[in-house]
């Protein structure tokens, strides 16, 4: 379950981990990253365009580099025309993101007067995560080039491991006509009849996601770079909504888009 302890062992992580590597003389980097959220999950059908764009949500977060292309305890002689050096960084991140979830499509259209149409509406939810993860960076063009303005944009792309802490919510709105099950949130006959009980959880739990993201920076001034990114997060877990209702075509776990705008300072 998530709560300010996790916070707080993240930042001390963060700041050991920060601290240990400047010591090698590895140059850091510190950004804030914020931006528009679109989750993907088992609210709405998943190819529906009004489910995409409103189940949109928010994220920030915090990053922290480490440039190789320099060693500052060497003058910047070590290892300067290595490959990895020239054309990698290492991406650490502490990010919340939050969304609040709706039904969307054909099955909820006001023309839908059934039970199941007015379940459907009802139901409400929020998908509140908490991540803490590290990604490698690859830039195809030379960081030597780029920290000296030749040229000031640098496009890059990611992969790496998020672990995720997920505490989601649920509500719904419906009038249930069962007076023994009105009140009671989770009690499946507030939901959609055609899941099976246990569909919809708002337990909090963990998981491992994958992260993959393209971006670009912008080179502002010789301390601090403008970043653009656009991510793919894939939660290895169907319970990140409080939703998993195991119909045929549910195929996929919950998975989400952020694209952020970003800060980078450099601590040199």
């Amino acid at each position: 379950m998530f709560n300010f302890k996790h916070l707080a062992a993240a930042f001390c992580v963060f700041i050991i981990t920060q601290a240990a590597f400047s010591q090698f003389g590895f140059s850091p980097e510190i950004g804030i990253i914020a931006g528009p959220v679109q989750f993907r999950s088992d609210f709405g059908s998943r190819t529906d365009k009004a489910t995409n764009i409103g189940n949109m949500g928010f994220g920030i977060g915090v990053v922290q580099y480490f440039n190789f292309s320099y060693r500052r305890n060497y003058s910047n002689l070590i290892n300067r025309d290595s490959y990895f050096n020239d054309h990698f960084k290492v991406r650490n991140e502490i990010s919340w993101n939050k969304t609040k979830l709706e039904h969307f499509g054909q099955w909820v259209d006001p023309s839908k007067t059934s039970e199941d149409a007015k379940r459907l509406r009802g139901h409400k939810g929020v998908a509140n995560n908490f991540d803490i993860g590290t990604q490698l960076e690859f830039y195809p063009l030379s960081i030597h080039a780029f920290e000296a303005f030749t040229p000031r944009f640098a496009p890059f792309v990611s992969l790496g491991v998020h672990y995720t802490f997920f505490s989601p919510e649920v509500s719904t709105t419906y009038d249930n006509p069962n007076p023994l099950a009105y009140g009671n949130v989770l009690n499946p006959t507030n939901f959609y009849s055609q899941w099976a009980p246990g569909s919809v959880d708002a337990s909090s739990g963990s998981t491992f996601s994958v992260v993959s993201s393209v971006g670009v920076r912008y080179k502002l001034n010789t301390t601090s770079d403008l970043m653009l990114d656009l991510r793919w997060q894939y939660y290895f877990n169907d319970w990140v909504d409080g939703l998993n209702h195991q119909l045929d075509y549910n195929k996929y776990n919950d998975w989400l888009l952020w694209f952020n705008v970003g800060y980078i300072f450099y601590l040199d």
